[in-house]
């Protein structure tokens, strides 16, 4: 495949990340505030994120299986007009106080989330193994851009401002429109990158001649389990402490709801902004060491939020939270990636994708009523158990050896 086809797809790819992210930055700051303002349930302020998440999980294994029938690009056409018809019935719901509305339109957006999330699948498709973290991390890099435009966009709508819940229909229009953007910028992308995967796989021998192997056979692959389990735990405490920081740094810390624009910015800048160079770290010292290093880091900056309360110390914590992060999901991604074919790689993706979907939907809505009827200790401590025992099994002397003589 002609490198500067690969190139191209990778600029477009790390674009729509960069879009992409901007939305999201606004669900992590404003869902449980919109949720709980609309329905006035402030009991149940976890719930908002989980409808989100929960339609997350719903939607990644049959959009990953989608994936493989028919390829990546359409797929992502389809999540971006989700979520753009997500963004709107949300804005909707804002101006008529609609609980159903507001039910419908999170559930939209976290579909499209599932959708926007196996872009990675797209990155690992047009790279050799030896360069896969690599080429994964170049997409992801991305969403650096995105950590700039989220605040840039969103936070001068919330400046100095007591936030009603009329005060959240113009940022969900926006933020439906940059959806569309994000759309516009697929089209774009050609050939499929499955298709580039596919051609890799039959110059370079990468790809098996058999068809596509069933999931429990895929699943049972040296290295895939620890995988899975570093990724469902690094990806459900990241994206329930991220939705919930926002009503934490208003509600708890007493912090105007511009101010949490910055500390989303920061965590969506760590998540990205080393990716480059945790992809290429990754691919040189192996995936297991990344595994375990960045669930440490995600543990320490979990606990750390017991003891602090400025919009600095949360957004330095939210920082290392990110980072953790990035270089345990990148490993993880990688390591399955690896372990499959191109008509494997979708269905495997939405699969582990579904279960951390389903992970951070329990995690919200549990962290969410802890929060409210104990205090941010209660988050804290629960978010650094979670994310610290996937190690226990990964650090197995067994379990390493297994994993790495199959590298």
């Amino acid at each position: 495949m002609n490198d500067a086809v690969v190139r191209r797809n990778t600029v477009l790819l790390a674009a729509t990340m960069a879009v992409n992210s901007a939305v999201l930055q606004l669900v992590a700051a404003v869902s449980s505030l919109t949720f709980v303002l609309v329905t006035g349930v402030r009991g149940l302020l976890g719930l908002g994120p989980a409808i989100f998440l929960t339609a997350s999980a719903l939607t990644s294994m049959p959009a990953g299986r989608m994936m493989d029938r028919v390829g990546r690009k359409p797929v992502m056409s389809f999540g971006f007009v989700i979520g753009a018809a997500g963004c709107a019935v949300t804005a909707l719901a804002t101006r008529t106080d609609s609980t159903p509305a507001v039910i419908a339109g999170f559930a939209m957006i976290g579909a499209a989330s599932a959708v926007s999330l196996l872009i990675r699948a797209a990155a690992g498709d047009m790279y050799l193994p030896a360069r896969r973290a690599r080429g994964i991390s170049y997409v992801l890099f991305g969403s650096v851009f995105g950590a700039i435009l989220g605040p840039t966009v969103f936070g001068p709508m919330f400046a100095g401002k007591d936030v009603k819940v009329d005060a959240l229909t113009v940022p969900w229009l926006v933020a439906g429109g940059i959806s569309l953007v994000a759309l516009v910028i697929v089209q774009f992308i050609r050939p499929d990158p499955k298709k580039i995967a596919e051609l890799i796989g039959a110059h370079e021998d990468e790809a098996p001649a058999e068809p596509p192997a069933p999931l429990r056979e895929i699943v049972r692959r040296p290295g895939v389990i620890p995988a899975m389990l570093a990724a469902l735990a690094s990806f459900g405490v990241m994206v329930s402490v991220m939705n919930l920081t926002g009503y934490v740094v208003v509600e708890h810390h007493h912090h105007t709801q511009s101010s949490v624009f910055p500390i989303i910015g920061a965590h969506v800048f760590g998540m990205y902004a080393l990716v480059l160079v945790v992809g290429a770290l990754i691919d040189r010292v192996g995936r297991t060491p990344a595994l375990e290093v960045g669930l440490v880091v995600m543990a320490l900056s979990t606990i750390g939020l017991m003891w602090v309360t400025t919009v600095f110390s949360t957004a330095l914590l939210l920082l290392g939270l990110g980072i953790g992060w990035n270089i345990s999901f990148v490993a993880a991604t990688a390591r399955m990636a690896d372990r499959t074919s191109p008509a494997e790689r979708g269905r495997l993706l939405g699969f582990n994708d579904q279960l951390a979907g389903f992970l951070a939907a329990g995690l919200a809505l549990l962290g969410g009523y802890a929060l409210d009827a104990i205090g941010v200790a209660a988050l804290a401590i629960g978010a650094t158990v979670i994310v610290v025992s996937p190690i226990v099994l990964i650090a197995r002397p067994g379990t390493r050896t297994a994993v790495e003589e199959t590298a």
